[in-house]
């Protein structure tokens, strides 16, 4: 069994999870009723949804952590796991990945009245996990 078996066998078990397709159609994933959490692209390679403000807050943790690669505006990052401990690593990150989406899924709305004079700016974020960006290990 790879450790992305492991892994996975490992986190399908956890009740907020369930098997589904990844949206980048490589690999397996798992996804929560907010939407997808893992990607495993390859029986090394694992990307995880953490969302962005909570890759702003672990940051500087996340640099100190050999299997981890963070993609510049990415809400993923990318784990390679070579070690029994990447797989406890991504156990740890995936439980604080479900919370960061509990958080995000639940903005506050403050009511805006209608503005018809002011043209909006619509900011695309990217969605897509890294399917592949983060392989190479890019160093941010």
């Amino acid at each position: 069994m790879t450790l992305a078996e492991r892994a996975q066998s490992q986190l399908a078990t956890w009740p907020d999870l369930m098997e589904s397709a990844p949206s980048c159609g490589t690999g397996r994933a798992l996804s929560s009723v907010r939407g997808e959490v893992v990607h495993f692209h390859s029986d090394r390679d694992v990307d995880l949804r953490l969302t962005a403000p909570a890759i702003r807050r672990l940051a500087g943790d996340l640099r100190r952590f050999t299997p981890v690669r963070m993609v510049p505006g990415s809400h993923w990052v990318t784990l390679r796991l070579d070690a029994s401990a990447d797989v406890d690593l991504l156990v740890t990150l995936v439980s604080v990945a479900l919370q960061a989406q509990t958080r995000a899924a639940a903005p506050v709305q403050v009511p805006v009245p209608p503005r018809p004079w002011r043209r909006e700016t619509v900011v695309t974020v990217p969605t897509g996990c890294n399917d592949g960006r983060g392989v190479g290990f890019l160093r941010v």
